[in-house]
């Protein structure tokens, strides 16, 4: 959250201290300090891909040409205690990988989420929260 977010931010997306959060899609591209930022402000590491107890939110860094969002949505939906969220992690428009809202959009709805609106978290990084229908899943 380096240049344009901070503990505001953190919260507006839903993230706080003694959630346990899961993040997927982490390669060398990702902004370090975005993730140090967010591990303070949850109080813990983030945990990786394979950890396999639930989550209390989801953690995607996604770019265009990745494996498909779809499926990576609903990957981390079925890690979700009830109440969790997703938060979709795209490269900024006019950087490299960059992936128009409308795509967000659309895979969103297809996997049966509801999109929160964009927050810019770092340079180069835009935060979606994605949000699972009311109720506990099956």
């Amino acid at each position: 959250m380096s240049e344009t977010a901070g503990a505001a931010s953190f919260s507006k997306l839903g993230f706080a201290k003694g959630q346990i959060i899961q993040e997927f899609g982490y390669d060398d591209d990702v902004d370090d300090d975005l993730r140090f930022e967010l591990e303070d402000a949850i109080g813990t590491e983030l945990e990786d891909e394979d950890f396999n107890d639930g989550a209390d939110g989801v953690l995607l860094w996604y770019r265009d040409g990745d494996d498909d969002l779809v499926d990576l949505m609903v990957d981390g939906l079925t890690k979700l205690f009830d109440q969790g969220f997703i938060v979709l992690l795209t490269p900024k428009a006019g950087r490299s990988g960059h992936v128009d809202a409308s795509v967000v959009e659309e895979a969103a709805s297809t996997a049966g989420l509801t999109t929160g609106g964009q927050v810019n978290v770092a340079a180069d990084w835009a935060a979606t929260k994605l949000m699972p229908p009311k109720g506990p899943r099956r």
